[in-house]
């Protein structure tokens, strides 16, 4: 794969926050830079704000004032889409509206040479209708930097229906070059993180439209039981609940109302109420001066059980509870015939104590259960959920919580809702990675790069279901499917068949 020339001029259409975004990183890789926009006087202003943003990196010491001169000279604004016709590459950053982007490319077609790439930075149109009205569609791509672009890593590269191979490779080589880390993707609705994020914030949204627990609580879980950076009310609030519902409509438009996208009810309401998060004071917490904060749900001091019992072999990612309980100076009572094959503790009045399988605890069992959440590891999560059925009683659910809180957790509890937080979330994470991969949207490798990077997600979701065990995912998700008939929660076909394998093997 070979970049485009570092003598080759980068052209950048439209001059908002993305757009300078990408003039600045292309002007740190050495290209010539011309900046253009629409608006009379955009393109001259946006580049004294991108001169004003070298200039504080000299002042931090990351750039030296040769280095942002030499940057600033190569930065010429463009009065005239004609200026751009030495362009080597253009990248659009315009409004989100096909005809616009539509009339834009094909502008630039009579501007630019046959060999010069076109790419749009669409997060939510489809590149293969943008690219629809183009005369030569095969050299069109979409290259979707994350914002702030000169900070994140990662750059979804996308082929379009009609792009041609070399040209989606020259775009990714060109995105590496330029010392990002591109990932290739088909273009699908919402390409690689918007289509496999959608779940972390739906799974969040729906456990509160349901009362399972309010989302100071939700958010405390997924932080710190699943090693998520931000909660999703948390991070909704700060891109904006506008912003974010309208990218969940948009994939789920665009999937033709496929019921696993569906968008949250609860959110559409804080954006008719103009409650859209920190920009407006208010979204699912308040931001207004002195507002504090809601304390998640945190459950009081127990006495923990002075023995547990321990029936069958646990699976690996349960695996080292036993040796932190018996660390904690609480005795282990294995059962020495196992009269079922899985896995699960015993409190000392005879309730069971298991991780949750999807389904809820009470229409599915019969006696006390106590379902606790799955999390990222459990020897460094700080708190962990549970969830009890309705034959459990006050003192079942204190010896659960005393259980934990000796191995250092603080313990949520919440309504008895199938799945829990994290394990619903993640089973549905895992789910949408494998079909993305199964259909080929995406290399398996690029799936998980691209939620590390893109949203910081502690691990790879592909990653993430090799650990759990696909065959304990699929479980998950029958358990919830169970519960929420409709086939939101239906396994997908890929994972069914990698599950499959993987099971053959064991």
């Amino acid at each position: 794969m070979t970049p485009i020339d570092p003598a080759g001029t980068v052209a950048v259409v439209g001059a908002g926050t993305m757009g300078q975004g990408i003039a600045q990183v292309a002007l740190a890789a050495g290209h010539a830079v011309r900046l253009y926009d629409a608006a009379p006087g955009r393109a001259e202003e946006a580049a004294r704000a991108i001169g004003a943003r070298l200039g504080r990196l000299v002042d931090k010491g990351r750039l030296d004032a040769a280095g942002r001169d030499a940057a600033l000279a190569r930065l010429l604004p463009a009065a005239r889409l004609a200026e751009l016709a030495d362009s080597a590459l253009v990248i659009e950053a315009i409004v989100e509206q096909l005809d616009a982007k539509q009339k834009l490319f094909t502008e630039l077609e009579q501007v630019v040479p046959d060999g010069c790439l076109l790419a749009t930075n669409t997060s939510s149109l489809s590149v293969t209708a943008v690219a629809g009205a183009l005369r030569l569609p095969g050299r069109f791509v979409g290259l979707h930097f994350f914002n702030p672009a000169p900070l994140l890593p990662l750059v979804e590269v996308v082929r379009g229906f009609a792009t041609d191979p070399e040209a989606a490779d020259r775009a990714r080589a060109t995105v590496a070059a330029w010392g990002k880390t591109p990932v290739a993707c088909a273009d699908t609705p919402g390409f690689l993180v918007n289509r496999l994020a959608r779940p972390f914030y739906a799974e969040a949204f729906r456990v509160h439209e349901e009362g399972g627990a309010d989302p100071a609580t939700i958010d405390a879980v997924l932080r710190e039981c699943g090693g998520f950076r931000m909660g999703p009310f948390e991070l909704t609030d700060l891109i904006g609940q506008d912003v974010n519902n309208a990218v969940t409509r948009s994939v789920y438009e665009a999937f033709f109302h496929d019921p696993r996208f569906t968008p949250s009810l609860a959110q559409q309401r804080l954006v008719e109420a103009g409650l859209l998060g920190r920009k407006t004071g208010r979204g699912w917490f308040s931001y207004a001066e002195g507002a504090e904060r809601p304390e998640p749900a945190t459950a009081a001091p127990c006495e923990p059980p002075a023995e547990i019992g321990w029936h069958a072999e646990a699976p690996r990612v349960c695996a080292p509870l036993r040796e932190m309980i018996e660390e904690a100076g609480i005795k282990v009572v294995r059962d020495r015939a196992p009269h079922e094959a899985d896995w699960y503790m015993t409190l000392p009045d005879g309730a069971v104590l298991t991780l949750t399988g999807g389904e809820a605890a009470t229409p599915g069992n019969g006696g006390p259960h106590i379902y606790f959440d799955l999390a990222l590891d459990y020897r460094t999560c700080t708190r962990i959920a549970l969830a009890a059925s309705e034959k459990a009683s006050a003192r079942d659910v204190r010896a659960a919580v005393g259980l934990f809180q000796a191995l250092g957790k603080s313990v949520s509890v919440i309504a008895d809702v199938p799945g829990l937080i994290v394990a619903r979330t993640v089973a549905m994470l895992v789910d949408f990675a494998e079909d993305a991969a199964g259909r080929g949207v995406a290399s398996r490798e690029d799936i998980d790069t691209a939620m590390r990077l893109g949203v910081n997600y502690p691990r790879g979701p592909l990653e993430w279901g090799r650990e759990i065990g696909l065959d304990r995912v699929r479980g998950m998700l029958r358990g919830l499917a169970q519960d929420y008939p409709g086939g939101r929660y239906d396994p997908s076909l890929s994972l069914r068949r990698r599950a499959a394998v993987e099971e053959s093997l064991l």
